[in-house]
């Protein structure tokens, strides 16, 4: 499938001419920096543990 520079120049004047040179080409779309499942804990999110442990601490002592 290896085409040659005047095969790609030939398909391209094909597809300005076909899309009335509204030709556009994107990158690729880059992956996340972060995965969602690896974030670090806002304060929120440790605040909201430290309630749970505090919860289940007092639960356990009655």
């Amino acid at each position: 499938m290896a085409n040659s520079k005047d095969e790609l120049r030939e398909k391209l004047a094909q597809d300005m001419a076909e899309f009335r040179g509204e030709v556009v080409r994107y990158a690729a779309v880059p992956p996340p920096e972060r995965r969602p499942w690896k974030r670090r804990p806002s304060l929120t999110d440790e605040a909201y543990q430290q309630a749970l442990l505090d919860a289940e601490q007092q639960a356990n002592r009655s």
